[in-house]
């Protein structure tokens, strides 16, 4: 059941008093006239606030349903109405699984700048790819915005998971959407999911039509899913969506290869411009965030923080230092970090390919007609045209009679073709010397079956290799040749070679890359096109790649070789080019141009760790286009490149200066990084002064229990004591492993899951789970190895963001009834009242949270944790079953919650200072930014509104009795522990 609906005040004096309702996660909320459980909330536009709870009362448990502030009713309820309760389970069971519960639910505060899960998911410890991270939580930004421009293979990927993964944990992740090229979208979602069990629907043409299916009509979609990931193209091309975009508003927004937001009035910049304004957090990610222009590159940064850059003409690095970070492998941290985990690569080879005589024909006719050297005049009415002409006969036959053909087509449409007459005839000749050429006449593919053949591609092998070409028409060609050429017969020929480039759907980009990556499936051969030059991992089952053609740009090299060279890849990646070589004199070959690029690439990456920046165009069309015209002007390639890096032109050098700061500084060396909190580990060093939201010994998430897996474990035993009939539960105590059939409520939210998974493993039958790092790492591995027909795994890591984690949860949080909290018997000397108490902004979001421990005289512990440790909680502890008259200690409650508020209050100035001392001089920066426009004075004004609602509002806390620890007579009470005690189980 999903109910949208809610409400326009608090009831009780304990509750918000002014300024949006306080609706903290964990908190139960009365809604017609049924008890609910809060799960998160968030301000919306147009109806108040948002509200996700899952039912607790009898009519609506388990059912999960959203609310609107502004729609219905929602009182908060009000926490003297408390109802203490005896609890009747073995150890306390229930009473510590529910405070580990609310601990769980309840977001941290956004003073907390540490990172909470970097250490649970199936990741390797790299402190490096933790940083963007560290620096979107760390106050440096009003918001959590960033630009990750980490050069080709770091894992940008990962690290975006890792940030998502935090701001979950914040309360700042719920509504999540990812923007990713077409090609990418199941790879992206794949990681996402396999690594952090963050699901994301994916709404590729396939997934828009399900959606069309499932939905009612007319609804939007980005409001039926709180989690996507959709295509640039599909968004851009299609208004609908567009339009369904301007209505929502968004936890965090990704978006990959965010460089093609650049150019100002284009599609992608149109929707990045309605995206930016309407999330919280934005992540723009790009190995080649910069074109080479300070005014886009500064509207790029623009999207992340309007005040940034006062003058986009003129900005240094420390101007956006706190959005911007970028290394390469040769960075310091990265180096060190990745030895053993990322081989070095292999020397680029370049593979000379002497021309037959049927190409040396051509080169003659071309050399005499098309591209003199000797001053001559070329036959095209079109100055480029020639070299277009060139590259296409450097790639292939088939290439080359593609471009003649339509050359000739377009010339012959002319009103008066007298003009090109010369250049007509021309072409004829080219499409004569052409015609008749095959595989036997091209000395490339015959040096590539050469080269295939020595690496140990063939049918009885399973080596596998990329060949890229820059021509559709010569990977068509190649696909059609090269198997048989390889050995390749029946059915070892059939899908031993994949055709990828951008005249593909989607789907069939998805499937290509899909099928390359597992071991099972017969494909050896991946002939593509550089749409997968950006994005597309492709070394998980290959380190071997073949440019047939090299194309005319240094960014566009690197960026194929960072295909197979990428974090993750385990043998040494080797790459070769085709180099087409002539005897004809003035013949403008491979060695004019490809070889020398190849071997410029090579040097950069090895001396600077990227060769992006040795032209100073940043951008790979500018990069050819430049070339060729020196060309033109009668300058080598090393010419046209040192030219540029010698300052020969002056507003280059400017600019190569200028960009020395973002593309050498900015990001290398790490500033002071903040702390990582351990998961399930006690050997973390304690900080010297606790953040707010911490227990005394310092851990950012206060546990209750040793482990997830514990608490799981235990969770399972309270809410399914019959797991084994009722769940046909299976455990494996020796590998961890857990199978068992998902109940409704766990298959309502599977169906976040993507959707290829659940019916490819078969999860809505049974689900196979672990928290054994290593058994989950192995199924990852497994499902890419041989005869595995899918790269989804079987069993998948329980991290804390789980669904079966969450399910569990609330399945806990919900065992005790409407504001009911539990007695327990402890080693303390005198009732103590646990409390949580939560300080808020006006977006909802907690500031400050406190876990005490407060006597009816009034003293106040202020880390509960810690209390509980000490009075002996724990699952050891004996539970008598001494039910004690409640009326007492309920009488004791309004004055427990005064205490514990004036405790609240008195701290609240140290708590918050640090955070309205950083959203001071984000204000101070903001005001001294001037705006000559009534839409740029709007902008400002905005930001200066956001920097207020970050800010703790005046109103009381919101305080929650959650249980009371009353003395046992059988025993003294424990001493109470110092800050400092060594974590424990309870």
């Amino acid at each position: 059941m999903t109910v949208v609906q809610t409400s326009s005040e608090q009831n009780g004096d304990l509750s918000a008093e002014a300024g949006l309702e306080q609706f903290p996660a964990g908190a139960q909320v009365l809604v017609r006239d049924e008890v609910w459980l809060v799960k998160s909330s968030v301000l919306t536009t147009e109806d108040g606030a948002r509200v996700e709870v899952v039912g607790v009362s009898d009519f609506v448990r388990d059912q999960e349903a959203v609310f609107f502030t502004r729609l219905d009713t929602i009182e908060l309820i009000d926490p003297r109405d408390t109802r203490l309760i005896a609890d009747d389970s073995p150890n306390y069971r229930r009473s510590r699984l529910f405070l580990e519960a609310v601990l769980r639910r309840t977001a941290l505060p956004q003073s907390e700048r540490r990172l909470a899960l970097a250490d649970s998911f199936l990741l390797d410890p790299l402190p490096y790819q933790r940083r963007p991270a560290e620096l979107a939580l760390s106050g440096a930004n009003l918001r959590p915005r960033l630009l990750i421009a980490d050069v080709v293979g770091l894992g940008k990927t990962l690290e975006i998971g890792l940030t998502l993964a935090e701001l979950i944990r914040r309360g700042r992740g719920e509504r999540i959407l990812v923007v990713t090229p077409q090609h990418v979208l199941e790879q992206f979602q794949h990681e996402l999911w396999t690594r952090f069990a963050i699901p994301l629907v994916r709404l590729d043409s396939v997934g828009i039509e399900r959606i069309q299916r499932e939905i009612p009509a007319g609804r939007n979609p980005f409001t039926f899913f709180k989690r996507v990931i959709v295509s640039i193209d599909t968004l851009k091309n299609t208004d609908q969506y567009r339009h369904h975009l301007e209505q929502i508003r968004w936890d965090a927004v990704v978006i990959d290869e965010s460089h093609n937001l650049i150019n100002r009035g284009s599609l992608r910049n149109q929707l990045a411009q309605t995206l930016a304004p309407r999330t919280d957090a934005l992540i723009l990610a790009s190995a080649t965030p910069h074109n080479g222009d300070a005014k886009s590159f500064a509207e790029l940064i623009g999207l992340l923080d309007p005040a940034a850059i006062r003058d986009p003409e003129n900005y240094r690095a420390e101007d956006i230092e706190h959005l911007f970070i970028r290394r390469t492998k040769v960075s310091t941290e990265v180096r060190e970090q990745m030895k053993g985990q990322w081989a070095d690569r292999g020397p680029s080879q370049a593979v000379h390919c002497p021309a037959t005589p049927a190409e040396e024909k051509i080169f003659e006719e071309l050399a005499a007609v098309w591209l003199p050297n000797d001053g001559g005049t070329s036959v095209s009415s079109v100055p480029l045209f020639p070299y277009t002409l060139l590259k296409s006969f450097l790639s292939s036959h088939a290439a080359f009679r593609a471009t003649v053909a339509a050359r000739i087509k377009t010339l012959e449409k002319k009103d008066d073709p007298r003009g090109t007459a010369a250049e007509l005839s021309a072409l004829h000749r080219l499409t004569e010397l052409a015609a008749d050429m095959t595989e036997a006449d091209s000395a490339k593919f015959g040096a590539l079956v050469e080269q295939l053949k020595s690496i140990g591609v063939g049918p009885s092998s399973d080596t596998r290799v990329v060949v890229f070409s820059e021509r559709v028409q010569t990977l068509e060609w190649l696909a059609t040749v090269l198997p048989a050429a390889l050995g390749f017969r029946g059915r070892t020929a059939q899908g031993c070679t994949q055709v990828m480039h951008g005249g593909l759907s989607d789907e069939q980009q998805m499937d290509v890359v899909e099928k390359f990556g597992l071991a099972g499936a017969p494909v050896r051969i991946l002939l593509t096109g550089d749409v997968a030059s950006e994005g597309v991992n492709l070394h998980r089952q290959c380190h071997q790649l073949v440019h047939y053609d090299v194309p005319w740009s240094l960014i566009r090299i690197e960026q194929r070789n960072g295909r197979i060279d990428r974090y993750g890849q385990a043998h040494q990646p080797q790459f070769r080019a085709l180099i087409l070589t002539s005897e004809v004199e003035g013949a403008k070959d491979d060695t004019l141009v490809s070889e020398r690029l190849l071997e410029r690439e090579d040097q950069a990456y090895r001396a600077l760790g990227t060769a992006e920046a040795v032209s100073g165009l940043y951008r790979a069309e500018a990069e050819e286009k430049s070339l060729i015209q020196d060309l033109l002007r009668g300058k080598t390639v090393d010419e046209s490149l040192d030219a540029r890096q010698s300052g020969a032109d002056a507003d280059a050098a400017v600019m190569d200066d200028f960009l020395a700061d973002f593309f050498g500084s900015v990001g290398e060396h790490p500033a002071e990084a903040a702390d990582v909190a351990p998961e399930d580990s006690s050997e973390a060093p304690a900080p010297e002064t606790p953040a707010s939201g911490t227990d005394a010994s310092g851990a950012v998430l206060p546990r209750l229990f040793d482990s997830t897996a514990h608490f799981l474990d235990e969770a399972l035993r309270e809410v399914y004591p019959d797991a084994r009939d009722r769940l046909d539960l299976d455990r494996d105590d020796q590998s961890g492993l857990l199978s068992f059939k998902p109940p409704a409520d766990l298959l309502h939210r599977l169906k976040a899951l993507p959707v290829d998974y659940l019916r490819e493993q078969g999860l809505r039958e049974r689900l196979l789970v672990t928290f054994n790092r290593r058994l989950a790492q192995h199924s990852l591995h497994r499902a890419r190895e041989a005869d595995s027909t899918s790269s989804w795994p079987e069993i998948s890591l329980l991290t804390d963001l789980h669904p079966v984690v969450e399910w569990l949860t609330d399945k806990v949080l919900v065992r005790l009834g409407r504001q009911e909290a539990p007695m327990i018997t402890a080693g303390v000397a005198e009732p103590t009242f646990l409390v949580q108490g939560v300080y808020s902004n006006s977006l909802g979001r907690p500031t400050v949270v406190k876990w005490m421990g407060v006597t009816r005289s009034g003293s106040v512990n202020a880390d509960m944790v810690s209390l509980l440790r000490s009075s002996g909680v724990g699952p050891t502890m004996a539970n008598k079953l001494r039910y004690r008259d409640p009326a007492p200690l309920k009488a004791a409650i309004p004055d427990v919650l005064s205490a514990a508020e004036s405790f609240m209050e008195e701290h609240r100035d140290a708590w918050d200072r640090p955070l309205r001392e950083s959203i001071a001089l984000h204000k101070e920066r903001l005001g001294e930014w001037e705006q000559p426009t009534l839409a740029g004075e709007h902008t400002k004004k905005r930001l200066i509104d956001l920097a207020d609602d970050l800010l703790t509002t005046g109103q009381r806390p919101m305080l929650r009795v959650l249980a009371v620890l009353l003395p046992d007579p059988d025993a003294p009470p424990a001493a109470p522990a110092s800050p400092s005690a060594a974590p424990a189980a309870l």
